[in-house]
């Protein structure tokens, strides 16, 4: 597995509300995405960029970063052989991800994805 980007997923309680301060103030301008739920600000620069979440979709428990790998398949299993917790099962979400969540030893829960090709 090789790490791709890591995203920061900032708990908001609505995100609509708290777009404001990151676009107008912090400058992230650019709204990757927007799934009512979670949504992503990025500057001109794509390596600057946030995602804040008012709750996820599918997963039991809100994670606080996102890694986007090249083998997201490859990497649950190892996460399995490891002996770490799954949170969230390998699944093939609707809005274009296959991502799974597990809880690292110190109790974070960490989104582990990758987009479809």
């Amino acid at each position: 597995m090789r790490v791709i980007r890591i995203l920061p997923n900032l708990p908001v309680a609505d995100v609509s509300a708290a777009k404001g301060f990151y676009t107008d103030f912090l400058g992230l301008s650019t709204e990757a995405f927007n799934l009512g739920w979670v949504a992503r600000y990025t500057s001109s620069d794509p390596d600057v960029a946030v995602q804040l979440v008012s709750g996820d979709a599918t997963a039991p428990e809100d994670s606080v970063i996102s890694v986007q790998v090249d083998d997201v398949d490859g990497a649950c299993a190892e996460a399995q052989r490891l002996g770490y917790e799954i949170v969230h099962p390998l699944t093939t979400e609707p809005w274009g991800v296959r991502r799974f969540f597990v809880r690292a030893p110190d109790g974070n829960i960490i989104n582990v994805a990758a987009h479809r090709a």
